[in-house]
């Protein structure tokens, strides 16, 4: 190969990089300046009001919520307990406990005195086996279902609990997460605010709870966590929920609830089949499906975003259960994809096929892979000697600070709005964080997002794979 073909590779390699670089920033500045439009202006709609007026309605509607359980037995009896003191009046908490090996069961039928009812089950409901309807024998615990069924994934147990359920509106939530008492009054209240489009889902921001104080189902203290991975995935959390998915909230685009707290009008799901219970991205597919089918039906519609704290989960604290929970999320997010690939720049779907669609598509599926197989061009190119070295640690260097930027505005954005880790020391760490996360977090994200699709590609058999839980920190 000579000279001339040489220099014409090189011209491309660096417009490749220029033109991408040029979108990247141009797309998270945008997402940024819209997510905080977004924010701003939820925080002044709800400055006024009385979310108590909201609880004592006669109209309030009726919620259900679904909490699937597999293996939940360290902290299964204090979750339930958070979720039975919720402030709201027509509720049920509905555990499914989805064939689960250890004491997650006995766990709760000793703690809350639980005993066998009888109910009819449709025979012909497209689910594993139901072994039995539990409730409590107490009437301060009337609020509390649990339902003991063979495993059959997340999946099965948040459709069966959802066709169980009389409810107007279901919430689906993992057991281990911690709702604060007023979270439901929230959920009620976006739902109602719209008058012209149907809110067909309700979605909330994630914390972390690793390291933070739990007592009596109620959370005492916020603390940052100790670990270093779960830092990590705090501060991604944060730019995540806080600015992404607040930026496509304001675009009425948002194409994903996260499964630890989403909220559903029981109608439109059970009309779209419920969860797919062939995916392990269930909760990014539902959402694609609900969408599609109001598109297509020509039905007004949107999905709700909460900004504020009110749902707190258990991160993983382990490099082999992250990649594990990351190699899942990108196997979800294929078969997702693919799944609804006529949505790729169809106009026929408007926002949601020309921008949140091929955001997902490149963005987060196409993305890691570039990364991944770049960083092996850039190796065998630099062998070859037709990389322009000094261009290269340039933009490089370029793309770091920005990313710097964006997640030094992510920990701003979060002190300014809701201010939840108000010590010194503890901003000061996530900004230690945010300067080595490329080097140390990001990367464990890219190998397990490409671990995922080499298993989805090449159809190697992968569940949902084990989540060890260490349980929520205790008063002393």
């Amino acid at each position: 190969m000579d000279n001339g073909v040489f220099n014409i590779i090189l011209d491309y390699i660096n417009i490749v990089f220029f033109v991408f670089t040029v979108v990247l920033f141009t797309f998270f500045t945008l997402m940024g300046y819209l997510s905080t439009r977004n924010s701003l202006h939820y925080k002044d709609k709800n400055s006024f009001g009385d979310l108590s007026k909201v609880m004592a309605s006669p109209l309030a509607p009726s919620i259900t919520i679904i909490a699937p359980a597999y293996n939940e037995e360290m902290t299964i009896v204090e979750n339930i307990r958070s979720l039975l003191s919720l402030k709201y009046v027509d509720y049920e908490v509905m555990v499914v406990n989805d064939g689960s090996k250890d004491d997650t069961m006995q766990k709760m039928i000793d703690a809350y005195d639980l005993e066998k009812i009888e109910q009819r089950i449709d025979p012909n409901w497209k689910s594993k086996p139901i072994r039995g309807i539990y409730k409590s024998k107490h009437r301060s615990f009337a609020k509390l279902t649990v339902i003991d069924k063979e495993n059959g994934g997340k999946s099965d147990a948040l459709n069966t609990g959802m066709y169980l359920s009389t409810n107007q509106y279901v919430g689906c939530i993992d057991v281990d997460c911690l709702l604060l008492p007023d979270a439901l009054l929230h959920v009620v209240k976006s739902f109602y605010q719209q008058t012209e489009k149907r809110v067909i889902a309700v979605g909330g921001v994630i914390r972390v709870a690793n390291s933070c104080v739990i007592n009596g189902g109620a959370l005492e203290q916020i603390n940052l966590p100790e670990n270093l991975l779960a830092k990590f995935q705090l501060l991604e959390y944060t730019r995540s929920f806080l600015l992404g998915r607040m930026a496509f909230g304001w675009l009425d685009s948002l194409l994903i609830i996260s499964g630890a707290f989403g909220f559903f009008d029981r109608e439109i799901a059970l009309a779209v089949g419920g969860y797919d219970t062939n995916t392990v991205g269930e909760d990014m597919e539902i959402i694609f499906r609900m969408r599609r089918y109001m598109v297509e039906n020509k039905l007004p519609h949107t999905i709700e975003y909460i900004p504020d704290p009110l749902c707190w989960t258990e991160v993983p604290e382990s490099r082999k259960i992250l990649i594990n929970q990351r190699d899942r999320w990108s196997r979800g997010n294929l078969e997702t994809l693919y799944t609804h690939k006529e949505m790729f720049f169809n106009p026929k779907y408007g926002r949601l096929g020309l921008l949140s669609y091929p955001y997902w598509f490149f963005y987060e599926w196409l993305a890691p892979l570039l990364e991944f197989f770049g960083f092996f061009s850039i190796i065998l190119f630099y062998y070859l000697g037709i990389i322009n070295l000094p261009f290269f640690i340039a933009i490089t260097s370029v793309i770091y600070m920005y990313s710097i930027m964006f997640s030094l505005y992510a920990i701003l954005w979060e002190v300014f709005s809701y201010n939840q880790y108000n010590k010194t020391t503890d901003i000061l760490k996530l900004i230690g964080c945010a300067l080595i996360e490329p080097f140390i977090f990001h990367p464990i994200v890219v190998f397990a997002a490409v671990r995922g699709n080499y298993k989805k590609l090449f159809k190697i058999k992968s569940g949902w794979g084990t989540i060890t839980r260490k349980g929520f920190a205790k008063a002393t």
